[in-house]
């Protein structure tokens, strides 16, 4: 816990940027009955009657120093999609850094060894020597600022029914557009005295 909360009272450092990463599943829904449009006094109407039109996933990442933000639509969550999104941090987000810092969930698929499996050894080798992974604790994963770009992207986004990926990813483009304008950041109060304050029944006891 402590190491993610070092990194988050880090100075600013383009060269290290610490970014936040995770992904979300997406259960796509498309409407039966047209909704009623707005009127005055009366919000849009929705049947309750829906269509199921499959699954899929949302890569999130969120450098909380910039107010930057990033979400890719994809089909699946397998070791290689999560290779192509550590590619895509090095050549495409990040190009100017020497070393990417990225906080992230430690599950199967987090592993600089999918790197391995998805490129040639040397391009491979040459994503993961600019990659950096902090994991955050099990059953703390609220400790990952990306949790919150999640919720926010819920309720401004993506709450409603959204029939397929190209609409989902449309939509998703536009609230991104807009946030990321606004260098919309998280203000992180949580500091590591707070957890040895308020979470001293997770440290070991005081023997001395």
């Amino acid at each position: 816990m402590e190491d993610i909360l070092d990194l988050y009272a880090r100075p600013y450092d383009p060269l290290r940027p610490v970014v936040c990463f995770d992904e979300s599943p997406y259960q796509l829904v498309e409407e039966v009955r047209q909704p009623l449009s707005t009127q005055p006094g009366k919000p849009l109407r929705y049947d309750y009657e829906y269509r199921r039109m499959g699954t899929c996933n949302l890569f999130a990442t969120f450098q909380p120093a910039l107010g930057w933000r990033s979400v890719a639509v994809t089909e699946r969550r397998t070791k290689q999609d999560f290779a192509f999104q550590m590619k895509a941090l090095v050549d495409t987000h990040f190009p100017e850094a020497e070393v990417i810092v990225v906080v992230l969930d430690n599950l199967n698929t987090h592993t600089l060894a999918n790197l391995y499996e998805t490129f040639e050894p040397e391009e491979a080798r040459r994503i993961a020597r600019k990659l950096e992974f902090h994991f955050t604790p099990k059953h703390a994963s609220w400790l990952n600022m990306v949790e919150i770009e999640f919720s926010v992207l819920s309720r401004q986004c993506i709450g409603g029914r959204i029939p397929s990926t190209d609409q989902l990813a449309r939509q998703i483009a536009s609230w991104l557009e807009a946030r990321n304008a606004q260098q919309a950041t998280v203000q992180w109060q949580f500091t590591v005295h707070d957890a040895r304050d308020k979470m001293s029944s997770l440290y070991p006891s005081n023997l001395s």
